[in-house]
């Protein structure tokens, strides 16, 4: 599977996130290097879908 490279662009794609699930909150969305594990796994919770899935999705933004 491929690296999740979120630094440069993570408040563009927490926003985008955030308008498509709005039930998640800026604690869900919280991110810190070396979590990408931790913050998929409170994305699965609250959409329903799958890691791989929700890698894809992200990547696309």
């Amino acid at each position: 599977m491929d690296k999740l490279e979120w630094q440069g662009k993570w408040n563009e794609i927490k926003g985008k996130v955030k308008q498509a699930y709005g039930d998640l909150t800026e604690d869900d969305l919280k991110h810190e290097e070396g979590k990408d594990d931790e913050l998929l796994g409170k994305l699965q919770q609250k959409t329903g879908k799958g890691r791989e899935e929700l890698v894809k999705w992200i990547n696309s933004l």
